[in-house]
């Protein structure tokens, strides 16, 4: 099996890449990276990307995605790499968010990541990689985003197992802060801890990275996976630190 990404000094040659939330942030700096490697690049997004074709595309859509999925696939009977990569945030927690609020993170980052996979899985075969853009959040408990996270880590996680007979190689990419512009983070900090923030071209590398080596789940950046360790290891006394903050 493979486990090196489409157009990498790998020597694939020129494979076909699928990335979701394709038009900004992190999405369109993986459409130019992997363009920059050679890759067919397809993209999927709601605004028009900078990948070599783009479908218009609602993940939250069963159907959209279906549709979506089946013209691609016209194309190109083979997908190399699928990015899940469609994302939105909501700031918050259960007690202040609006119903819909809770309802559309949910249906964005997990069930659209869900969605996603199962359309394209007749182009997924041995040696193809499937790339799953979660979050440090869904490490942690913090809100409906987390949540919506938590649900997209686990699916990650267990669609690594279903597709391992298949030769199918699922890794899980878990992001802090990132500047973009449907996350602007910087200003959420003062200056010195908005250092803790990261740009979108670092997430792409170490991206590519993890499937190029065949990571299975990594955090960027790194230190991060500090977070997520706490919260396994002691949810109680995270859960009692929090509540005293916000007393």
């Amino acid at each position: 099996m493979s486990s090196t990404a489409p157009g990498s000094d790998g020597g694939q040659g020129r494979g076909v890449a699928v990335v979701t939330g394709a038009s900004s942030g992190i999405g369109a700096e993986l459409v130019r990276a992997l363009r920059a490697r050679g890759t067919l690049v397809v993209g999927l997004s709601r605004r028009p990307s900078e990948a070599d074709e783009h479908e218009e595309c609602d993940v939250t859509n069963r159907a959209s995605v279906k549709a979506a999925a089946a013209r691609v696939l016209e194309r190109h009977a083979r997908i190399d790499l699928l990015v899940n990569n469609a994302g939105v945030g909501a700031r918050g927690n259960y007690l202040d968010s609006d119903p819909e609020v809770i309802e559309r993170v949910i249906r964005v980052n997990y069930l659209g990541s869900v969605w996603s996979t199962l359309a394209f899985l007749p182009g997924l075969g041995q040696g193809s990689h499937l790339v799953n853009v979660v979050s440090v959040a869904g490490t942690v408990a913090v809100g409906p985003y987390s949540a919506s996270k938590h649900a997209q880590l686990a699916f990650s996680r267990s669609i690594a197992v279903e597709l391992a007979p298949r030769g199918i190689s699922v890794h899980t990419v878990n992001p802090g802060f990132v500047e973009t512009e449907g996350f602007p983070q910087r200003e959420r900090f003062g200056p010195l801890v908005s250092r803790i923030v990261v740009d979108p071209p670092l997430v792409v590398q170490r991206l590519l990275e993890a499937v190029d080596k065949d990571k299975r789940e990594i955090f960027v950046p790194r230190w991060y996976r500090a977070v997520a360790w706490a919260q396994a290891l002691a949810p109680g006394l995270v859960a009692r630190v929090r509540s005293r903050a916000k007393r």
